[in-house]
């Protein structure tokens, strides 16, 4: 579930906004996205992985958390902005699926099998 929007990382880009399929966020009065339907979140994480800074945290539970992370903790972890990392979206980072290396990937991938032999 969306737990943050970090005001000190985000641009104001409003691409949570466009992205989000349950309408969970409205546009601050100062630019920053407000999680406005926190309820409504679907844990899919689309509005952290368009992200283009990395200023949002989704929980991978489907409940809000009792005491969630703050901004702080999360830039210490390295969890903020980690799913964007993960799944290879960003400039400089490699796409997870490149990283696959299990059969299921070469059966969709199969150039991808003929390159690597």
């Amino acid at each position: 579930m969306i737990e943050l929007v970090s005001p000190d990382r985000c641009v104001s880009c409003n691409m949570c906004v466009r992205v989000c399929p349950t309408h969970v966020f409205d546009q601050g009065d100062n630019g920053i996205p407000i999680i406005a339907r926190q309820e409504d979140c679907q844990t899919c994480f689309i509005c952290e992985a368009y992200c283009p800074v990395d200023a949002l945290y989704v929980a991978p539970y489907a409940e809000p958390l009792d005491a969630p992370p703050t901004q702080e903790q999360l830039i210490e972890t390295n969890v903020l902005g980690s799913w964007r990392e993960t799944i290879g979206w960003g400039k400089g980072r490699t796409r997870l699926a490149e990283l696959d290396t299990t059969p299921f990937i070469d059966r969709i991938l199969p150039t991808r099998k003929a390159a690597s032999s």
